[in-house]
């Protein structure tokens, strides 16, 4: 039986991995989004947050998970983080199973998955594209975050596969670094060409 070709789509932070699966939704392109799966499985109502507050006390409320407490218990001690992870990753590998089943019909879905090298997901999808820009617009555009700070974004480059390792291991290379106008006219080529390589 046949299914979609899978795209793992990655990129480190301030890359524009987030403008380039819009781009992909609009060529057509159903788009499983890790982070807002991650995002409604512990807002109001989620699914996980019984087993956070179980885990983490008082980091979860009738609004849903604190990211900020959140955070804080889980972000400088690797083996609270991997207790975290064990709670979350089952549940989105689920939602991203139904995903699949609900696109079977696709030609290529593509998986957004910040973490996807990290992580080790890689080896689940059929080919990764990686988001890159240079070094320097990258920082220009994290920093003009609200809250964001030199710092805070070295820890998160410390916590992330550094760029020019992505760029190697990847099947494809999208660059966000020039215009919109060009960055969209890659990704709509991308599609069209992974959507003849159905699996």
């Amino acid at each position: 039986m046949s299914r979609p070709f899978i795209l793992g789509l990655t990129g480190s932070i301030g890359m524009g991995k987030s403008t380039v699966a819009k781009m992909f939704d609009r060529q057509g392109v159903p788009v499983f989004d890790a982070d807002a799966e991650v995002r409604r499985l512990q807002g109001p109502d989620g699914a996980l947050l019984p087993a956070i507050e179980a885990a983490f006390p008082g980091t979860t409320s009738s609004q849903g998970v604190d990211r900020a407490k959140l955070g804080a218990s889980v972000f400088a001690d690797p083996a609270a983080l991997a207790r975290l992870e064990a709670i979350v990753h089952p549940a989105v590998r689920a939602a991203r199973d139904r995903f699949l089943a609900e696109h079977a019909d696709a030609a290529l879905v593509v998986f957004d998955i910040p973490l996807l090298f990290e992580k080790g997901g890689a080896d689940e999808v059929d080919a990764v594209a990686v988001v890159s820009a240079p070094a320097e617009v990258q920082s220009a555009r994290v920093l003009a975050r609200p809250g964001m700070t030199a710092r805070r974004l070295a820890e998160i480059r410390r916590l992330q596969l550094p760029d020019a390792e992505k760029r190697v291991r990847a099947d494809c290379l999208i660059d966000t670094g020039t215009s919109l106008a060009e960055t969209e006219a890659a990704v709509a080529e991308l599609a069209a060409r992974l959507a003849t390589q159905r699996r």
